[in-house]
């Protein structure tokens, strides 16, 4: 199908509803870089808050606002309560099994870190090995490595092909007696490639394996089922979802979670303390130390309503309708090189300019209000396996149009005449 027709059979489906979510979202009309309408392709970064996330945080500082589990009075119950319902929204959203098996952290970075302090280090030895992915963000190589520098273990790494899909035959045959953990993507931050997640948990369990699911690209985009997938961890972050930033969840199955020890200590996160002994408290609270990220939880749960009522599938189907057509738009330019091509893909496209470094590329895209981000990604393992430094990338949320393609298409277009 044509770009044109891409762009007619959707629209015809998505207009009028994304006229309307559009203007629940005010930074898209409000903000004009440059005296240019804004054209925010830069989602998988962060994505922007619609109005009723950003009034539900306001009513949380305006009305509710208080310590949590501490107090007695009104206002501390009130906003433990708004936490906790929180909580039970992300139990819901990922259809985990029981509310304590979701654990609140900062973002995904500590979530991973959170496992790595107190599942890794227990029961990660010298000589053991964890199989990572050559699609992983640094949050997700990084503790890693730091765990097998101190314990003397080693990190295994599955290949991709030219498409940026894992080499699955390669996945399989990285297991020996030795093998301790997987961590692997969902969906690629540079590339948008969807890895066979439920698969890959089949093979590494068939192994006695545990999995931990790095789920920052993917919560935006599909549904997902912690259940149906029978993962032992899985980490998503809200900035990424439509809610704020400083809040991140871990989910993590309830008889791993218990075994685990908290990294933090502090308050909260016990039942007693003396000067001989500490008793922590029950998961989820033991990994919760201090004083929780509170608005930003609750702004989380308004999030997890607001893409909930849109729908998930509906979301991907119009995300994946811009992806179609941005491929065959920018794949038309001269000049312009496609990176990750998989058969399944999230709505990420990076791609480079003829010999244009990304970095100017994306310069003269933001001088026509065109938000996109260059780098590497914190993905500098997959850029070299790729043989670039780093990439120009795009990337889609339910809220942009055909429109916001069609003037990403003319910014490129614009970098090709200044580079001519």
């Amino acid at each position: 199908m044509t770009a044109t027709a891409l762009r007619a059979a959707a629209t015809r489906s998505t207009e009028f509803e994304l006229e309307r979510i559009r203007a629940e979202f005010p930074i898209l009309r409000n903000v004009r870089p440059h005296g240019k309408p804004l054209v925010f392709l830069d989602n998988a970064a962060s994505s922007q808050m619609p109005q009723p996330v950003i009034d539900r945080i306001v009513h949380y500082r305006t009305w509710e606002h208080a310590n949590i589990h501490r107090g007695v009075h009104y206002l501390s119950q009130k906003a433990t309560e708004a936490y906790e319902e929180a909580r039970r929204k992300v139990q819901r959203f990922l259809n985990a099994r029981e509310e304590r098996e979701v654990v609140f952290t900062s973002n995904v970075t500590d979530s991973i870190n959170l496992v790595m302090q107190g599942y890794g280090r227990p029961f990660i030895g010298a000589g053991d090995e964890i199989i990572l992915t050559h699609l992983e963000h640094h949050a997700n190589i990084v503790p890693w490595q730091m765990l097998c520098e101190e314990k003397g273990a080693r990190l295994r790494v599955v290949p991709i092909n030219g498409a940026g899909e894992l080499v699955l035959d390669e996945y399989e045959r990285l297991f020996n007696p030795r093998t301790k953990l997987v961590a692997f993507t969902h969906v690629s931050n540079a590339l948008g490639t969807i890895n066979p997640a439920k698969d890959m948990i089949a093979t590494a369990h068939r192994h006695g394996v545990p999995v931990l699911v790095d789920g920052a690209q993917a919560v935006q985009h599909m549904p997902v089922d912690v259940q149906a997938l029978d993962c032992d961890f899985y980490a998503f972050t809200g900035h990424k979802i439509y809610g704020p930033t400083g809040i991140g969840v871990l989910y993590g199955k309830a008889g791993l979670l218990e075994k685990m020890k908290p990294f933090r200590g502090g308050g909260d996160m016990i039942l007693s303390v003396t000067f001989e002994k500490t008793t922590y408290n029950a998961i989820p609270h033991k990994f919760e130390a201090g004083t929780p990220p509170i608005a930003q939880a609750v702004g989380l749960g308004a999030a997890l309503d607001y893409v909930s009522g849109i729908g998930l599938d509906r979301i991907g189907a119009h995300e994946h309708a811009l992806l179609q057509y941005a491929t065959e738009l920018l794949g038309g330019i001269p000049g312009v090189r496609l990176l990750g091509t998989a058969k399944a893909k999230a709505a990420v496209l990076s791609f480079y300019v003829g010999d244009v470094h990304p970095h100017d590329v994306g310069t003269i895209l933001d001088q026509e209000g065109v938000a996109v981000r260059t780098g590497h990604h914190c993905a500098q393992p997959l850029m070299q396996r790729l043989g670039v430094p780093a990439t120009a990338r795009a990337s889609f949320a339910f809220y942009n149009t055909f429109e916001e393609v069609d003037a990403l298409a003319a910014a490129v277009r614009k970098v090709r005449q200044l580079f001519a």
